[in-house]
């Protein structure tokens, strides 16, 4: 990819789908493939150039969808795949393309490969999985016999005994999330051949689930234990692996060679570092087309990790995001979100869901989509969604969520009130509660009971009232969108941070030749007086902002204003 021949992901924006809470059209409670193929008139409307599709493959469901046991066939909580045909072709007759959500560094514990893995040590798919005996000097099943002391992303230990064989496996999530092996070729081959059969079939591309996990070191070594933990890091051994550019090149030449141009590979990595980042997405490596980073949605966390909530602190948002855009000026791509199934609602989070939903809400869209990369865009956000009023644990489904609050209850010297109270900040129920399309019974999510509570707030906040609204959330990103579509330089101008020491304006330009895009965005609910900014180019025009004209040397709470000059 060059400015001279741009790629068309460059000018795209990407809308994130998670299924079972979106829309259901059959009353059972959970959303499904019917329900998105009835909202793709809306989405089309919205503006959006790629719908991303959480998992909707086959799945006993233990960590929504993420834990699959057949991927070449949907769960029937979806539907079928007659109906994802169609839903296909009208995502396709809309202009707009379909990305499967591509997760293959693990599988459920009930895929046939793992059952077949897991029946014997002699089976020709053991080395499929990584099994290990028990630590030299214990016996399997006692504490510290694991044979490493890597901890889950879920709590507890990152292995688990198969009592029929003695040895343990490894799961860096759920124990139902069996870890494939990468360094068994077999393995490789098998999910070229997979993901090669849905191309055939007509998708778009896949967004890779923790892709730079897939290539852990073989000798699983225990790593280090970070205070007030149980178990040890482990990632130093899995993230951006000994092989893993080498998988991803191989993955390249086997599936997507020769292929249509206009496919996009989206690479989940967390722990990735700018410089991994440039090789994972230098076009000339052919590896994938932008990595989408966890380290500016990780900024409010405290030493504790996720629960150990701090607050953000916006100087180290801003030098987070400039040192990703100067990293990536020249070579690599990034993704733009501050939303997702796994994150809590954004106005919740960074902004004033009480006083100033709608300009907070439209504040965070303004900065996000006015930076160079492809943006994204998770349900309900372009709503100005709010996280929700959680009374109890019994509240939550969230595997990861309840998991925790066990842990940290039992073993962690936590107490529940303050253990609710993260995951009331922290939990991806927050993300998961059903769209509010209406004021009608259960937001007009599903004719049945919705298999999580919608959040109470749906009388007032839906895609019915926001759009008829005077202050609609869904009609500002509907005029970022076209931003992007129409403006070279949002796609492609250089970016440039001013200010970066002040804490509450996110000032920066966007420069491609004469042209320049200024934002200022006032991330504050107090008003505040503009310092001093030098000008480039000529004076300035209006192009965005979410209040009516004000004066040009103030902003009002959460204020955001996009000026342009030639």
């Amino acid at each position: 990819m060059s400015i001279d021949q741009p790629a068309w992901w460059t000018s795209a924006v990407v809308y994130q789908v998670y299924p079972r809470s979106f829309a259901d059209s059959n009353g059972d409670g959970m959303g499904d493939l019917g329900g998105v193929l009835g909202k793709l008139d809306y989405l089309a409307e919205l503006g959006v150039d790629v719908l991303w599709l959480s998992p909707i493959y086959e799945s006993p469901q233990h960590d929504n969808g993420y834990d699959i046991s057949n991927y070449q066939e949907i769960d029937p909580v979806f539907g079928t795949l007659e109906e994802f045909d169609t839903l296909l072709a009208g995502v396709h007759e809309r202009g707009m393309k379909l990305v499967m959500d591509l997760v293959v560094n693990h599988t459920s514990n009930r895929h046939p490969w793992f059952i077949e893995s897991a029946s014997s040590r002699e089976n020709p798919k053991r080395d499929w999985y990584w099994w290990r005996d028990a630590r030299e000097g214990f016996a399997p099943g006692e504490r510290g016999a694991e044979p490493a002391n890597w901890g889950s992303a879920f709590s507890g230990p990152a292995w688990t005994l198969d009592p029929t064989s003695g040895q343990y496996y490894l799961h860096l999530f759920a124990p139902e999330q069996p870890d494939l092996n990468w360094e068994n070729r077999e393995v490789r081959g098998a999910v070229y051949s997979m993901m090669n059969w849905w191309l055939d079939r007509g998708v778009d591309g896949f967004r890779m689930d923790v892709v730079n996990f897939l290539s852990k070191n073989p000798a699983l070594p225990d790593g280090t234990v970070p205070a007030g933990q149980l178990w040890g890091d482990g990632s130093p051994h899995f993230l951006s692996g000994p092989r893993i550019h080498e998988f991803l090149s191989e993955m390249a030449l086997a599936v997507f060679d020769g292929r249509d141009a206009d496919l996009i590979t989206v690479g989940e990595m967390p722990g990735v570092t700018i410089e991994d980042a440039k090789l994972f997405t230098d076009p000339a490596r052919r590896e994938v087309d932008m990595v989408f980073q966890f380290e500016h949605v990780s900024l409010d966390q405290g030493p504790g990790g996720k629960w150990d909530y701090r607050g953000l602190d916006l100087l180290d948002l801003k030098t987070s995001w400039n040192r990703w855009q100067k990293g990536l000026a020249e070579t690599g791509w990034n993704s733009l979100y501050l939303n997702n199934h796994d994150q809590p609602r954004l106005v919740s989070r960074f902004g004033d869901d009480a006083g100033f939903r709608y300009e907070s809400a439209t504040l965070w869209a303004a900065l996000l989509h006015l930076h160079r990369g492809t943006p994204y865009i998770y349900q309900g956000e372009e709503l100005g969604m709010t996280n929700v009023p959680f009374t109890s644990v019994d509240d939550f489904q969230d595997l990861e969520s309840v998991n925790w609050f066990r842990e940290a209850t039992t073993e962690l010297g936590v107490t529940e009130s303050a253990a609710l109270a993260a995951l009331r900040i922290m939990s991806r129920d927050n993300a998961r509660t059903p769209v509010q399309w209406s004021d009608a019974p259960h937001a007009g999510f599903t004719s049945g009971t919705p298999w999580l509570a919608v959040n109470p707030n749906y009388t007032t906040v839906n895609a019915d009232a926001d759009r008829a609204s005077e202050k609609s959330v869904y009609r500002f990103y509907q005029q970022l969108i076209a931003l992007r579509h129409d403006n070279e330089v949002v796609r492609l101008g250089r970016f440039e941070m001013q200010q970066e020491d002040h804490p509450t304006l996110y000032a920066f330009t966007r420069t491609l030749g004469a042209q320049v895009i200024r934002v200022l965005g006032n991330v504050s609910g107090n008003e505040l007086v503009l310092p001093d900014l030098q000008e480039t180019g000529g004076s300035p025009g209006l192009v965005l902002g979410n209040y009516d004209a004000g004066s040009p040397d103030r902003l009002r709470p959460w204020e955001v204003r996009i000026l342009e000059s030639n």
